[in-house]
């Protein structure tokens, strides 16, 4: 398994749908702003500058309910090597009690950003991930 990035997530009132848990929206902006937290966090800041992430698909696992007041640990880490300009992202959000509640994988493309198009995804980009 690659380097794993860490980040520690508050359920608030605000996230919770009702059903009296988190919602299912509110996973998915996780998700983001976990992923993008964990870009800004390893890239280097050029590539930051350079490119920019998109989501093409998310494949996620509702395991178990969250509720307001609890401390999530959001865990994430890339796939083994990008396709073109795709490249796969994993996560998983761990309960205070040690369980798992949201297992996701998602599948991201980045776009240059002087082009706004895709590109293929650069070897020193890629490297810090999966060192």
């Amino acid at each position: 398994m690659n380097p794993i990035f860490t980040a520690s997530i508050m359920a608030t009132p605000a996230d919770i749908d009702e059903l009296g848990h988190v919602n299912n929206a509110v996973w998915v902006r996780w998700i983001q702003e976990v992923a993008v937290a964990h870009w800004n966090a390893v890239a280097h800041p050029a590539h930051v500058d350079a490119y920019v992430w998109v989501v093409v698909r998310h494949e996620i696992d509702y395991l178990r309910a969250a509720f307001a007041g609890e401390t999530l640990t959001a865990r994430t880490w890339v796939g083994e090597a990008p396709r073109g300009a795709r490249f796969d992202r994993y996560i998983e959000f761990i309960g205070e009690n040690g369980q798992a509640r949201v297992r996701a994988r998602t599948q991201w493309a980045i776009i240059d950003k002087a082009s706004g198009r895709p590109i293929r995804v650069p070897a020193d980009v890629v490297a810090p991930f999966l060192e």
